[in-house]
């Protein structure tokens, strides 16, 4: 059991916002989702700093806390953009809220930035607090004082093992009835009905700046009895809301304790005024005075609670809407009974403001019937029109002109039995006679056909499958069927979802008709007009959307077989059953089936209606004169008779008697246009009354909202006084800010104007001074110039007789063995350099050589590693073979470099001990040591050698392992230019 501590509420306050664009023909409503509940704050108007001013509170326990934060339960709010034309509704953005943040201490709200924001030009931010407050509702535990009497909501000691939260109502269809409690204790039968007699003022829930659907608005009011939904029929002037009462009655079984019980825990009935999907104005009803404690009351006659209730506007406090005077306050006329099932209730109500402004023409009271409607389910589309068996007939007084009207047109269209061409309803299964309020000798009777049958239609909706879209449907279906008395839509409720390859049954998809009409009448309609069920799907962020129709053709129950069964009054009645699966076609575009639908109908006859009479006063009495024949013409005379006078001829009688009945004939028409004058004078009358009183409450409602505008222009006139005082402290703060400005500015420019000529005269002196540093460098110009004019003409003597001697010098062979000792020496030094630099290179080479190896072996390894880090389990035995082949191949590469390295080896020693020799050659040759026969012979053999050296040095070059900067190759040039120069001295 929870106690009172352990029980707690998550509030989260939805403030204001601020950074919104303008929108003004939308409105602003922040959802907020928790654990699958949401909840809503009202709309406000889009402007750029909206205020919402709501708190969003869900119960939980502890423990469900517990679990919520350890499972970082998230709380979304959701910022939706709302058209009140046509209820569109735009995502702006979201905020998730940490359940964590949320103490039980009072915390300051904040500022959260919309994510996802729609307007991304705006920095849109909502001011939100969350915090947990103890539930501070009454505990459910049973009172334990003892020797207490018990209280309301809690169970009294004859039911002390019951717990409060069994108490609800549950609907059992079979038996028609809702039980409350449980079986056991559920020995009692009653009938709960609510009325909605009247309304009045019900323009005062208007306010000016809000704008209703172009089209004529449809107003109706809305309850929930026992989980049913209820509406009454939809009027459209709320200056003078004109609708027949209407009374929803539920059958419930329990006992009176039980049921004092839940009437506490329910102790209010909420009854909303609604536009659309909007809420105007609701109104609370007390339903704790039905039964009160110690009351016997219910056992001798029905209890009722009823009054007139003030309809209060949904969002006034949050609005600061000034309280509206009690006479011009909006109110609903409603009627709450409770009876025990089987004491009579009185079915009408006197509706004395609907008729205040009309006169009487009778002395007897004009009554309005009420609507009966029996709800057998939650939210049920459902209309049973029958009430209860032991519910006495109206009598000659409950009629209303309504009914006299329509069966008026009734006999007026179906002058004869045979020609009744549409069902009636029948509010009642008993006949029922009618009087006008004023009976005359003369008056008609209008009777209902006595052939006609009294039947019940009903249609059970079971289930839809076999979907053949490619997106699951959120659908309701909706149908209509005028024929059966009533032309409303009758629809399921709640939606339900519907995949691919699954059957969802329809709730509360079952609804019967009572109706009396002729068997032939009933049979042709059923064959001329199908049953058209239309499969609507619905979606919270866009309109509803027509999805296709099925079309049930109501003959084929006609077809089926009759079964008989008893009446309520043990009169014999038959039962017809028909069961059938119809697809539904697109409704746009080709004619595809979307599904199918399982329906089963039902059609029960419950035999002859008794004959009805109804009495109405003869409207037409004025013009019976017209439609009476003139007298009969006296005999005429014989012809033999003396001629008489020309007065008493026959032609002079009938002129005459033709005049006397023009004149009469213009008599009537005189009297008949006179009271269509005052008939339409009357009426004239009539609408400006109407008028005048719609014009009266128009003013007293601008006079109303006027007061609350001159309040509202006092507060702000106090507040412009306030701000003009700011302002003109604030000026005056101004001017002395403005004048700290002027003398701080006069001082900076009189310390800019010392900073100006101080630079002024500073450059002044630079520029003299550098006038005087280029005087004296253009002085050591001209001095410098005559200097290097004196050194050219000297360079030019000395250059013209160095010229001389060396054309001098050069004539001497000393002087030419000189240029050929240089000349060799710079060759020799450039060999030396040549050969300086192809060791560098080689040495270049092998360490480019050894750093390539090395690289190799690091990423063969490095390879190799990875390989074997990869491959390690799953094939060790390839990398062994592998490494094993790598290591093969690589001994096998390392023989093959050493070999090259040996061939190239020889060569080397083989030109090395070659070139050796010639060099000791041609350095005898040089020195003169051999005799002259052995230096012919070696001047011979020069040719030869010169030769034998080309085609080495062409050999190694055509390899292009050498190039000219190798040594091998420099040293043959060498050899190659010594011999040229040998050849050359010997000739």
């Amino acid at each position: 059991m929870v106690s009172k501590s352990d029980q707690l509420l998550i509030v989260v306050s939805v403030l204001e916002g601020r950074h919104f664009p303008k929108r003004p023909k939308h409105m602003l409503i922040v959802e907020a989702k928790f654990d699958g509940e949401q909840l809503a704050t009202d709309p406000v108007d889009h402007t750029d700093q909206p205020e919402f001013a709501t708190e969003l509170a869900w119960e939980i326990d502890r423990k469900a806390l517990h679990q919520h934060r350890l499972q970082r339960t998230p709380i979304k709010l959701q910022c939706f953009a709302l058209d009140p034309a046509s209820s569109a509704k735009e995502t702006i953005g979201y905020i998730v809220l940490d359940l964590r943040t949320a103490q039980e201490t009072k915390q300051a709200p904040k500022w959260y930035q919309l994510l996802s924001n729609k307007y991304t030009k705006f920095k849109s931010e909502i001011q939100i607090g969350i915090a947990l407050e103890t539930d501070t509702k009454a505990p459910v535990d049973s009172f334990k004082a003892k020797g207490a009497p018990p209280r309301d909501g809690k169970v009294p000691a004859s039911l002390s093992g019951l717990d409060p939260k069994d108490i609800v109502a549950v609907l059992n269809e079979e038996g028609g009835y809702h039980q409350i409690g449980p079986a056991e204790h559920c020995t009692d039968s009653f009938v709960m009905s609510v009325t909605i007699a009247f309304a009045t003022q019900l323009e005062q829930l208007i306010p000016c700046t809000m704008k209703l659907p172009e089209r004529q608005p449809e107003f109706f009011f809305y309850y929930s009895l026992l989980g049913n939904d209820v509406t009454n029929e939809p009027f459209n002037d709320l200056i003078n809301p004109n609708f027949e009462p209407e009374r929803a009655s539920v059958r419930i079984r329990s006992s009176i304790e039980i049921l004092r019980v839940y009437l506490a825990l329910q102790s209010k009935l909420q009854i909303h005024l609604c536009c659309g999907d909007q809420s105007l104005g609701s109104t609370e009803v007390p339903l704790t005075g039905l039964l009160r404690k110690g009351s016997t009351e219910i056992n001798q006659r029905p209890v009722t609670v009823e009054g007139a209730f003030i309809l209060d506007p949904p969002n006034r406090a949050k609005q600061k809407l000034a309280p509206i005077p009690l006479e011009l306050a909006p109110t609903v006329g409603v009627s709450v009974a409770l009876q025990r099932e089987g004491i009579d209730a009185q079915p009408l109500i006197e509706l004395k403001t609907q008729k205040e402004h009309e006169p009487r023409q009778s002395k007897k009271r004009v009554l309005t019937p009420i609507k009966e409607k029996t709800l057998t389910g939650p939210k049920s589309p459902s209309v049973s029109p029958v009430p209860p068996q032991n519910q006495s007939p109206p009598t000659k007084d409950d009629a209303t002109e309504s009914e006299v009207e329509s069966l008026q047109y009734d006999r007026d269209t179906k002058p004869n039995a045979k020609a009744v061409g549409s069902s009636v309803p029948l509010p009642v299964a008993q006949p029922v006679t009618t009087a006008t309020a004023s009976e005359t000798a003369s008056g008609q009777k209008v009777a209902v056909p006595a052939t006609s049958h009294h039947f019940c239609f009903s249609i059970d909706l079971r289930s839809i499958r076999d979907l053949d879209v490619g997106f699951p449907i959120n659908c309701i279906l909706r149908y209509s069927y005028p024929f059966f008395g009533s032309a409303a839509p009758i629809m399921t409720n709640p939606p339900v979802e519907v995949r691919k390859n699954m059957e969802v049954f329809l709730p509360q998809s079952y609804c019967a008709f009572d109706f009396a009409t002729m068997p032939h009448q009933l049979q042709d309609t059923f064959l001329r007009i199908p049953l058209l069920v239309e499969l609507w799907h619905k979606d919270k962020m866009s309109k509803d959307l027509l999805l296709g129709i099925a079309r049930i053709q109501l003959s084929n129950v006609l077809s089926s077989e009759k079964t008989r069964f008893l009446g309520s009054s043990g009169e014999q009645c038959w039962r017809q059953t028909y069961s059938e699966s119809v697809p539904f076609i697109a409704a746009q575009g080709s004619n595809n089936r979307i599904m199918d639908l399982s329906y089963t109908v039902t059609l029960e006859d419950y035999g002859l209606v008794k004959m009805r009479e109804i009495l109405v006063s003869d409207s037409s009495q004025g013009l019976s004169a017209v439609q009476q024949k003139p007298s009969s013409l006296p005999a005429a005379p014989c012809p033999s008779e003396i001629q008489t006078e020309p007065r008493e001829t026959l032609e002079y009688k009938a002129a005459l008697e033709l005049e006397m009945w023009k004149e009469m004939q213009e008599d009537i028409f005189e009297n008949q246009l006179k009271q269509k004058e005052l008939a339409h004078m009357q009426a004239l009358a009539e609408e400006w009354k109407k008028r005048d009183r719609e014009r009266e409450s128009l003013v007293k409602k601008k006079v109303a909202e006027y007061t609350v505008l001159e309040g509202k222009l006092q507060k702000t006139l106090i507040d412009l006084e306030k701000r003009e005082q700011q302002l003109i402290i604030a000026e005056s703060e101004v001017q002395r800010e403005r004048k700290e400005l002027r003398s701080e500015r006069e001082r900076n420019l009189r310390e800019l104007q010392d900073a100006t000529r101080r630079a002024r005269e500073d450059c002044a002196h630079q520029v003299e001074l550098e006038r005087l540093k280029i005087k004296q460098l253009e002085e050591d110009k001209h001095r410098l110039q005559q200097q290097l004019n004196d050194a050219e003409n000297k360079y030019k003597i000395l250059e013209k007789e160095f010229h001389q001697f060396k054309d001098q010098q050069s004539n001497k062979p000393e002087i030419r063995l000189q240029s050929e000792i240089n000349l060799l020496t710079l060759e020799k030094v450039e060999l030396e350099r040549k050969l300086e630099s192809a060791t560098k290179s080689k040495l270049h080479y092998k360490q480019q050589w050894g750093r390539a190896l090395k690289e190799l072996a690091r990423l063969k390894q490095r390879e190799q590693e990875s390989q074997m880090a990869r491959l390690k389990k799953q094939q060790e035995e390839l990398e062994q073979m592998r490494l094993r082949y790598l290591a093969a191949e690589e001994k096998d590469t390392v023989k093959t470099e050493r070999q090259e390295l040996l061939d190239i080896r020889n060569e080397l020693n083989r030109l090395r001990q070659q070139e050796q020799k010639q060099y000791q050659d041609s350095r005898e040759i040089a020195s003169g040591k051999m005799d002259s026969p052995r230096g012919n012979a070696l001047e011979e053999g020069l040719d030869d050698y010169l030769t034998r050296l080309i085609e080495e040095r062409d050999t190694l070059m055509r390899t292009g392992v050498y190039n000219h900067e190798d040594r091998i190759i420099s040293e043959l040039d060498r050899q190659i230019r010594e011999v040229l120069a040998k050849n050359s001295a010997g000739n």
